[in-house]
This record gives C-alpha cells, sequence and structure tokens, in this order.
C-alpha cells in the first residue's frame, strides 16, 4: 500500500513529462476519484489498496496518452453544473462562463431563452438553473452531442429540439415552443478550417469546432437567424475564435443589432459578442 501523497506526486511527475499543462491538478483529481473522496483530503487519506493503485495506475495512463481529463471522468464542471461529457460531444470550457454570467444578469425572470448550437448544454442549462421561471429551448443536429444533451438536460425543464440552425423552418418552431423569444445565446463551431489544436481539444467532434476558413461560416448564418427570433427585442451573445471579434461584431451590425460590444475574456482574449435589438 502507498501514501496518496506519494502517487500524487509520482503520477504528477509522469503527466508532466507527457506534456500534460495541468500535472498536478489533473494527478490529483483522478487520484481522488480512484480513491473516491475529495480532492483537499488527499493529504490525510488512508494509505491506498492494491485495488485503488490499480485503478489510478489505469486512469494515469489514460491522462499520460492526452485523453481528456473531463472524457475520463465522464463529467465536465460548468458554472452550477455538472454536465455529461465524452466523445462525441464539445467539453465546455471555462471561457465560456463569462457569457453564461452576462446573459444571466441580462434577462429577466421567465424570460424565453434558445441556446443555438447547444452541445453539452452548458450555456442554456446554465440560464435555466439561474434565471428563475426561465423557458429554455435546445437547439443541437449532432445525434452523438444529443444523447448526451438529453441526459443533461433531463428533469431541468429545458426543452431539446433536433434541428440544424440553417433549417428555415426552425424560426417558427422556436416561436411555438416559447411564444415570444428574449435571449440568444450561442458558443458554435468557429475555428478556422486548418487551424493548429492542442491535443485535447482535438479530442472534440469536428463537427464542433470547425466553420470554414475563417471560421465564421455559420456565425453568418446565426447572426440574421438571431435578429429573426428577437424581433420582439431582446439580446443575443455568442462566442468566437479569438482572431473574429470584430468580424462578429460586424455580422451582428449587419444583421441589425444595436450596442453591439466585444468581450474579453480573463486572459485578455477577445472570447464573445453582445447585440440587442429593438422591438
Amino acid at each position: 500500500m502507498s501514501r496518496p501523497t506519494r502517487l500524487a506526486a509520482v503520477a504528477t511527475a509522469r503527466l508532466a513529462e507527457a506534456g500534460v499543462p495541468s500535472a498536478r491538478v489533473d494527478a490529483e483529481i483522478l487520484l481522488a476519484e480512484a480513491l473516491g473522496i475529495d480532492r483537499g483530503r488527499i493529504p490525510v487519506a488512508d494509505d491506498a489498496t492494491a485495488a485503488q493503485e490499480a485503478a489510478y495506475e489505469a486512469l494515469i495512463a489514460r491522462r499520460a496518452a492526452r485523453e481528456p481529463l473531463q472524457h475520463i471522468l465522464g463529467r465536465a464542471y460548468f458554472g452550477p453544473l455538472t454536465l455529461a461529457v465524452g466523445p462525441g460531444v464539445f467539453v465546455p470550457r471555462p471561457e465560456t462562463e463569462l457569457l453564461a454570467v452576462r446573459a444571466a444578469r441580462q434577462a429577466r425572470r421567465g424570460a424565453g431563452i434558445v441556446d443555438l448550437c447547444a452541445g453539452s448544454g452548458a450555456l442554456g442549462l446554465y440560464l435555466a438553473a439561474t434565471v428563475p421561471d426561465s423557458r429554455v429551448v435546445l437547439v443541437e443536429r449532432d445525434p452523438a452531442a444529443l444523447a448526451y444533451l438529453r441526459r443533461n438536460a433531463a428533469g431541468t425543464g429545458a426543452t431539446v429540439l433536433a434541428s440544424d440552425v440553417r433549417d428555415p423552418g426552425l424560426p417558427a418552431r422556436l416561436t411555438e415552443l416559447l411564444g415570444t423569444v428574449n435571449l440568444v445565446v450561442s458558443n458554435p463551431p468557429y475555428v478556422p478550417d486548418g487551424a493548429p489544436l492542442d491535443v485535447e481539444a482535438a479530442a472534440d467532434p469536428a463537427l464542433a469546432l470547425f466553420s470554414g476558413p475563417d471560421g465564421l461560416d455559420l456565425i453568418r448564418d446565426l447572426t440574421p437567424l438571431a435578429a429573426r427570433l428577437l424581433a420582439g427585442g431582446g439580446e443575443v451573445g455568442i462566442e468566437h475564435d479569438d482572431t473574429n471579434g470584430a468580424g462578429t461584431a460586424e455580422l451582428l451590425r449587419r444583421a441589425g443589432f444595436s450596442d453591439v460590444e466585444e468581450h474579453r475574456d480573463l486572459a485578455g482574449r477577445p472570447r464573445y459578442v453582445t447585440g440587442r435589438m429593438d422591438a
């Protein structure tokens, strides 16, 4: 049997050698998983059993092979949410929480909210959990992502709609479900075709990542769709590649949005754009 702190130290060195950027954190998270304890309990935990050591070794081997941590755990954390994730669905990033927080602050009680290209449901389900009496529809087309989305949305009151955002009949279906739409959010595919990705990001489905030579193909379709949905007035927020803040803002202006603002993440990178549609 081994001390948990010793196991974590050895695993940290192994993950660092494999190029994992957050080696210590990941080693401790996976050790807590193998031991069935909170991460903060590792220094005072009992010695690991042989079975626990074997389980931990298997987890570390997967992470050393650069399998995303969230895929190994089968879950990702997003604000107050614990979301089921895995191969076939985009893993939500902490930076997207900035858009979620902003949208929640802008939304009125009882708002009709649409999350386009919902993926795991991170944005829309965050709003369902934080905006009182909100009516939320989550739109996703990919069957693999839809399986995770339906699992995450179960019991939340949010509606999952299997649809392509380019479907010309989508606005009518959404207004039938919601009546009035007050808020549209989206973290769509926005990576330019052929852009280099780190190992973990490359594990996300290509359908959720790439969007034409400049990364704006889908956003070009989203902006007029959002304008139609918000014809009664409201706000849109769209995440984008860090090279495309100005391009996304211009597309919103062309679609008729006012008060268009570009927002940066905590590292100072362009992250998302918002705009308002007057009634």
